[in-house]
């Protein structure tokens, strides 16, 4: 292996010729793709991390509005449950005063009704008394005839 002073002199040379040339027209050309690239996964990055953090901060919010939901479903259940039984029982004393109301109709016209058969049976028992009366005149019975003539008529008005 011969090594000539010449030879290296010329790859040198050629070496800073080519250099030259791929540092003018490629490397430039490269370097501002590879720059662009990079700034580009940068806002990406940048991007994804914001879009992150407001994915965050919407699913706490959906998490709040959720927990607020569940809160006020609960309340109307609450209300509606003490509706049910106020109404429940609004119904049960107004029955329970119509009931004694009715009670209350039954017993005043049981005794009206009571009332007006003893009337008519005084009313019955004075006809027969006068009834009686004109016929132990009329006929001028003795003692026992007499208290047979009110036992008869006694049993008429009892049947």
């Amino acid at each position: 292996m011969n090594i000539t002073w010449e030879n290296i002199v010329m790859t040198v040379v050629a070496f800073g010729i080519l250099y030259y040339f791929l540092h003018r027209y490629a490397f430039g050309p490269l370097f501002s793709i590879m720059e662009k690239r990079r700034e580009l996964v940068t806002s990406q990055l940048k991007e994804a991390e914001e879009n992150k953090l407001s994915s965050e901060k919407l699913l706490a919010e959906q998490r709040e509005a959720l927990q607020q939901a569940r809160n006020e479903a609960s309340e109307i259940i609450e209300r509606a449950k003490a509706n049910a039984t106020k109404q429940a029982e609004e119904i049960l004393k107004l029955a329970q005063e119509e009931s004694a109301r009715m009670k209350e109709e039954a017993v005043k016209e049981i005794q009206h009704e009571k009332e007006k058969a003893i009337a008519e049976v005084r009313s019955q028992v004075t006809e027969m008394s006068v009834l009686i009366a004109s016929k132990i005149i009329d006929k001028q019975i003795d003692e026992k005839t007499q208290s047979e003539l009110i036992d008869q008529y006694l049993k008429e008005v009892g049947g």
